[in-house]
């Protein structure tokens, strides 16, 4: 049996793949993905595996994204770190989900489930469509985050923010009028709260909101640095990878 691991994290991935050759040593990991984009290209070009793992959120925004410009044809096992509010959602479907961290129950429990509708051959690929569906009618965005401020939280509305980055493992929200907040989550629990049609994930270092961004320079090596409104810390470039994904995004 071939299978595929989408997940932009490489020691994520590289304990995903042990773990899989332990509880089922017959299965053949064919590849290790880590972006939409090369999920993309590898979908047009290689024959359709017998099952992918699926990572929700991948450093370029939602895997999802990924069956709007593909068609998959295999069982998906997702992948996920939070969103528990969707959950419901895959137990109600014939796609099976694992929360990080993935230990060896929950693993057997997803092969055996896996197995069970290979053997019946009862795999619907609108169990997948169902479930965008349902992403698509119940996602609700944030608009404003509670951040601390001295001895209180106060509320830091989305629209007010320029971008978020990674200072030291510290996470902050810088605004449009330069005042700088701590955050308490990861920029990975923070993307998947923001609307996609305001916010971008530059790189791992930062989000940036589209109404902060100034221009663009072009750099060499066919990537981007983009010139904000406001000031910041470094540079932020836009990768070769992500070049055509941005400006799709800044040119909606």
């Amino acid at each position: 049996m071939k299978a595929l691991i989408i997940e932009d994290e490489v020691l994520a991935a590289q304990s995903l793949q042990k773990l899989v050759s332990e509880v089922a040593p017959e299965t053949e990991i064919i590849g290790i993905l880590q972006s939409i984009e090369e999920s993309v290209a590898w979908f047009g070009e290689n024959p359709m595996p017998d099952l992918v793992f699926m990572d929700i959120h991948l450093a370029d925004g939602s895997s999802f994204a990924i069956f709007e410009q593909v068609q998959i044809t295999c069982p998906i096992i997702f992948t996920t770190a939070y969103d528990e509010y969707a959950l419901k959602a895959f137990e109600v479907s014939s796609i099976d989900y694992l929360l990080k961290p993935i230990n060896r129950n929950d693993l057997t429990r997803a092969m055996n489930k896996f197995k069970t509708l290979v053997n019946n051959q009862s795999f619907d690929n609108q169990a997948i469509t169902s479930l965008l569906q349902r992403f698509g009618a119940s996602k609700v965005y944030k608009s404003c985050f509670l951040v601390p401020e001295r001895d209180k939280l106060i509320p830091l509305a989305t629209a007010n923010i320029a971008y978020f980055y990674i200072d030291t493992k510290t996470v902050k929200a810088v605004t449009l009028d330069e005042r700088t907040y701590y955050m308490s989550q990861t920029l990975d629990d923070i993307m998947v709260q923001l609307n996609p049609d305001d916010f971008f994930r530059a790189n791992r270092q930062f989000i940036v909101s589209r109404k902060a961004i100034k221009d663009l320079t072009i750099w060499f090596g066919n990537k981007l640095s983009l010139n904000l409104l406001v000031k910041i810390p470094e540079e932020i470039i836009i990768s070769k990878a992500k070049v055509a994904e941005f400006k799709n995004w800044f040119s909606k």
